[in-house]
């Protein structure tokens, strides 16, 4: 079984992976200098070692040792055992699902394997973790069958996704986009037919694009960052320009929700 270490010293060098979980300019730095990612909570652990993500160490609060025994038995890695209190002070919030894993961060996918499916998409530039967490989680539940994310985009495997995406995003493929990507040429090079989600006078209501969609048809739909949307070079790649009909004044959606009646009215 996985070697259980109590710690009762919030400046343990052994808990430096759960430092600042809060703070994501930080993250982003440790995380990418030591390969790994934070998983948060029982069932997104779970879902994390059945998915094959090697453990690196994991901190709980001892509520949860018992429920993560079976999955921790097999494992050759620390169990540091912590307060909630503990937990609190390292990580910089309270830690209420009490349980963390630190995992090491590989790439499971590439750029060629996500296209080789049917149905994608494919986000531009967001920056909310939430948002990305989300688009993950309505992809994977509408049976779509992957996602890109351009080389600026937030990074799906931050905690805060996750944890939205209720650890969906470990079984639905996805990869990142080199810097500087002509996106026309990728996607229609790899035979998809290209939606834009934007404001256009040009557009066509996403019933109208459903309708034209033939059962053979591959699809990529571009979803833009939260504050401006697709750039101009994304959209102009597209094959089509799409848009929900809105009403009351409101001139779009949030773009996880976009995502959520694409991936249904699309799929």
């Amino acid at each position: 079984m996985a070697t259980v270490i109590s710690i009762d010293d919030s400046e343990d060098p052994r808990l430096a992976d759960y430092v600042g979980l809060r703070e994501a300019t930080l993250r982003h730095l440790l995380e990418t200098e030591r390969g790994v990612f934070i998983a948060e909570g029982s069932k997104v652990i779970r879902r994390a070692l059945e998915a094959g993500y090697a453990p690196r160490s994991f901190l709980l609060a001892e509520r949860w040792l018992g429920e993560l025994s079976d999955v921790l038995e097999p494992l050759d890695a620390p169990v540091y055992l912590v307060s909630e209190d503990l937990a609190e002070r390292v990580t910089g919030f309270h830690v209420h699902r009490g349980a963390l894993a630190s995992l090491h961060r590989t790439a499971r996918h590439d750029v060629a394997h996500v296209l080789s499916g049917r149905r994608v998409m494919v986000l531009q530039d967001l920056v909310d973790h939430t948002n990305v967490g989300a688009i993950v989680r309505n992809a994977a539940g509408l049976g779509w069958d992957g996602m890109l994310v351009s080389a600026r985009c937030a990074d799906p495997l931050y905690r805060r996704s996750i944890k939205v995406s209720m650890g969906t995003v470990f079984s639905l493929p996805w990869a990142r986009l080199p810097e500087g990507t002509d996106i026309g040429t990728v996607l229609h090079g790899a035979g998809f037919r290209v939606a834009a989600l934007a404001l256009s006078p040009n557009a066509v209501t996403m019933a109208e694009f459903a309708g034209s969609l033939g059962p053979e048809d591959r699809l990529a739909v571009l979803l833009g960052t939260e504050g401006h949307g697709l750039s101009k070079d994304w959209v102009a790649a597209a094959d089509a320009v799409v848009q929900i009909p809105m009403r009351a004044g409101v001139d779009s959606l949030n773009v996880a929700a976009a995502s959520a009646i694409a991936g249904y009215a699309l799929a």
